[in-house]
């Protein structure tokens, strides 16, 4: 089965994610993505909201007993991210922001979701192609505001790039993590993090565990690692 046979186009659907996970005949490669998405979620349950002409779309991984941590999965969904962006489009100013959320500058142009059942893990994709939503207290921007590209051109694009970054997740987890350090803030980066509801902390950022969790340098010189958090930058 060739790349372009293992994608899968509706014109509506609620999840992506959902959907893939729902199906036990799908197998690993296989893309489902919907032109427009009705119950689209982002992390900690937040809504993603759906807006003509960006991209939603989700794959599967089967995941192996041999795989490396399946956390550290978000690692290869976001050098795959930024990989494809940068064949879609000659967009500056792209980087990745941990967890998983692709920036153009300090605007968010793309997120990732993972969501796993057992063995089956997918990764979920929402990028802003064609139009930024508005978040509150946060800044977004779409890549048609250096490119146009459709959700039809842009599938191939991803579909190749995280096959590339899932074969190097799973024989050189150390190269696929220094790949994605290499597109993130630099180290030292200032970050404000918010571990929980009651939680905020202030640190410089000091790269990534083997699983993917962040470790935050504090002022008292001790690393906190996080693995999971909203992360802002500053």
């Amino acid at each position: 089965m060739d790349l372009l046979t293992r994608i899968r186009i509706v014109e509506r659907t609620g999840s992506t994610n959902a959907d893939l996970l729902a199906a036990p005949a799908a197998g690993e490669g296989e893309w489902l993505v919907a032109l427009a998405q009705e119950a689209g979620r982002g992390r900690q349950g937040r809504e993603w909201r759906s807006l003509k002409g960006n991209f939603f779309a989700s794959t599967l991984i089967a995941l192996r007993p041999t795989d490396p941590p399946a956390p550290s999965l978000s690692l290869a969904a976001g050098v795959a991210l930024i990989r494809a962006v940068e064949a879609a489009a000659p967009a500056t100013g792209l980087m990745l922001k941990w967890p998983n959320d692709l920036m153009i500058g300090p605007a968010k142009l793309a997120g990732i979701l993972l969501e796993r059942s057992g063995d089956r893990l997918v990764a979920g994709f929402g990028v802003n192609l064609a139009n930024a939503p508005a978040i509150e207290s946060r800044e977004t921007i779409a890549l048609s505001s250096v490119a146009l590209v459709s959700p039809e051109t842009f599938a191939p694009l991803i579909a190749a790039a995280f096959a590339r970054a899932l074969e190097l997740w799973r024989s050189d987890l150390t190269r696929l993590t220094t790949a994605w350090l290499e597109s993130a803030h630099p180290l030292g980066t200032p970050l404000t993090v918010r571990a929980g509801p009651d939680e905020t902390l202030a640190g410089e950022f000091a790269g990534l565990d083997p699983d993917g969790a962040l470790r935050l340098a504090l002022a008292d010189g001790s690393v906190r690692v996080m693995h999971a958090a909203d992360v802002s930058l500053g």
